[in-house]
């Protein structure tokens, strides 16, 4: 009996001496690395690839809703509006991508220097006193941790994945919007308006541009809700999934016996006189 204390004594110290030390490089050595741009650099360079779009997608359609708002008469002016009405949906891209920027970063550092050293921190008291949910905790803390700093690297391999069929509609959009305000400039006075006699030099005159413009429209929305798929709903999407797994590998339900509400009423006072009197 003193040999198997013993082994067990000592698996719990060599237990405790290995989640110390683990969480010794996680705040020394793990963290530094993770919170290291340099280590990102990958997904740093994707997300300032993916910046640069937004911002050029942004200049081209206000470049090219004004250009059509030029345009003498009212046809134009519904597409122009709503032209000029996306660029709060490039706003929001931008924004998101933004903070995936700095949340690479970030969430390594959160990972390693705090989320990691308290699960180790957890599980090691969970060890010493023999309580199980502790260890349970310290695993589910861990594996959060784990999961956020994860998150963003996966669902930019994902994004990349889907950006590879659109990149050349991201191109062509930009170059047929800067076409049609190149047109439209072409035709305008020194006051920036376009004079009734210049639509005629205009290939097939504002009927023609109203159809371009529409067009265009249609591209514009078709890129914003790729790059809102992209940059917003797969990280969700990422984040969910990995969550669900997580739940999943840690979940733990607790079934009660099917008599346990009688083995409780039992333990109540009064209970073996009320079924002495049913039975009578």
């Amino acid at each position: 009996m003193l040999k198997i204390m013993h082994k067990i004594d000592r698996r719990k110290a060599a237990a405790v001496l290995v989640l110390l030390l683990v969480m010794i490089l996680s705040v020394t050595v793990f963290s530094k690395a993770a919170s290291d741009p340099e280590n990102h650099a990958e997904t740093i360079e994707a997300l300032d690839e993916k910046k640069e779009d937004v911002l050029k997608l942004t200049a081209t359609s206000a470049a090219a809703a004004t250009a059509l708002a030029a345009i003498p008469g009212d046809a134009t002016t519904p597409v122009a509006n709503k032209m000029a009405d996306l660029s709060s949906y490039f706003l929001i891209i931008l924004m998101v991508v933004f903070l995936e920027k700095y949340l690479v970063t970030l969430t390594g550092y959160a990972a390693f220097t705090i989320l990691i050293p308290v699960a180790c921190a957890l599980l090691i008291v969970g060890i010493c006193v023999n309580r199980t949910f502790l260890q349970v905790l310290a695993l589910k803390i861990a594996a959060f941790g784990l999961v956020i700093f994860l998150i963003i690297p996966i669902s930019m391999n994902v994004s990349a994945m889907i950006e590879e069929t659109y990149d050349l509609s991201v191109e062509e959009t930009m170059e047929e919007a800067e076409g049609i305000t190149e047109e439209i400039d072409e035709s305008t006075d020194s006051e920036g308006n376009i004079v009734e006699k210049a639509l005629s030099k205009i290939k097939d005159g504002a009927e023609g541009l109203l159809k371009k413009g529409e067009t265009l429209l249609n591209h514009f929305i078709e890129t914003i809700a790729v790059m809102l798929v992209t940059s917003c709903l797969i990280p969700i999407i990422v984040l969910v999934f990995m969550s669900w797994f997580v739940k999943m590998l840690f979940g733990v339900k607790i079934s009660a016996p099917r008599d346990m509400p009688k083995r409780i009423a039992t333990k109540f006072p009064g209970y073996k006189k009320e079924v002495s009197g049913k039975l009578s």
